[in-house]
């Protein structure tokens, strides 16, 4: 992709947005660009006050010689998706490299209206940003899986993520819809402490269940959910072959499966991480949604929308 040309209006925007960095008491810039460009001068036209710059391109190859200038690299991997979709990953992917805090502040330069040329900036608060969640987002997974069960697994999920137990962190994984497909690819990884429960003590909907989950969740092993939210079976070894998947750098073992299982199946991985608290949703074998550990609960946004209908063997 040709690179953005370092014009003086461009020199002038990336000056107007470091003072506002300062101004403001911004944690970092993020310059959002469409392809490569002369990294000295950008440095040079950020003030030196502002000591965290990150840039973003879609292809890792435009970042060359980003940090030799001082610049924190962001590949993005979302060559021809809309602005907002990039801009909101490239907040993501900064917050979980660790360029930024999920409670912090940014300024952002950006093409915002037109192809390869910079001419917007905007103040974004990173708390009010990752929250806005909205069933949409979910909607978008074209998945049989009703959006009252995906949601209250997420929220248990974010819960787990955020707040571990007795002050560790904990990591996990529910693999949620066409449970009997699922189950196939699975064994136990030792006692269940489910087993023999009846269904109506196994529902997630039930707030006690969700407290009994997360002390199970400290223990090896997938929960295997069906799509009305009961839980299945607990601490099961998801064997799935996944050679052909790309993640991203970083993620072990218990990504791995929940993205594996995703391409195989019909259902929805959801795994928190044990490091950092993310959580991230598996859609046939890809990342599809990823919620950083926030001080709060998701705030679901709700429009009217009928859930599809579900299997019977879901």
């Amino acid at each position: 992709m040709a690179g953005h040309r370092f014009t003086k209006q461009l020199t002038i925007l990336l000056e107007s947005a470091g003072a506002m960095a300062i101004q403001t008491g911004a944690d970092a810039m993020l310059v959002l660009l469409d392809g490569s460009t002369d990294w000295e001068k950008l440095r040079q036209a950020v003030p030196s006050e502002v000591e965290q710059v990150i840039v973003a391109t879609d292809l890792e190859q435009d970042l060359d010689g980003v940090e030799a200038e001082g610049l924190l690299p962001l590949p993005l991997n979302k060559e021809k998706s809309p602005l907002l979709e990039r801009l909101q990953h490239a907040l993501l992917e900064a917050v979980a490299d660790g360029y930024l805090k999920s409670n912090g502040n940014v300024i952002a330069v950006y093409s915002g209206f037109e192809h390869q040329k910079i001419d917007s900036i905007s103040h974004i608060r990173l708390d009010d940003r990752l929250r806005r969640l909205t069933s949409r987002d979910l909607q978008r997974l074209e998945s049989s899986v009703p959006l009252k069960s995906l949601k209250t697994v997420i929220d248990l999920a974010s819960q787990i993520g955020r707040d571990g137990r007795e002050g560790k962190k904990v990591g996990t994984i529910f693999v949620v819809g066409d449970t009997r497909r699922v189950l196939q690819h699975c064994k136990d990884s030792g006692f269940d402490p489910l087993k023999g429960y009846k269904r109506e003590n196994r529902n997630l909907f039930d707030a006690k269940v969700r407290e009994d989950l997360k002390e199970i969740a400290q223990m090896d092993g997938a929960f295997v959910v069906s799509a009305d939210g009961i839980i299945e079976k607990s601490r099961q070894i998801i064997e799935v072959a996944h050679a052909d998947l790309t993640l991203s750098k970083g993620l072990g073992a218990r990504h791995w499966a929940g993205a594996a299982i995703s391409q195989i199946t019909k259902a929805i991985g959801i795994v928190v991480s044990q490091s950092t608290g993310t959580v991230r949703l598996f859609q046939n074998g890809d990342t599809v949604l990823r919620i950083e550990p926030m001080d709060q609960a998701v705030a679901w946004q709700e429009f009217n929308y009928e859930p599809p209908s579900t299997d019977a063997d879901n």
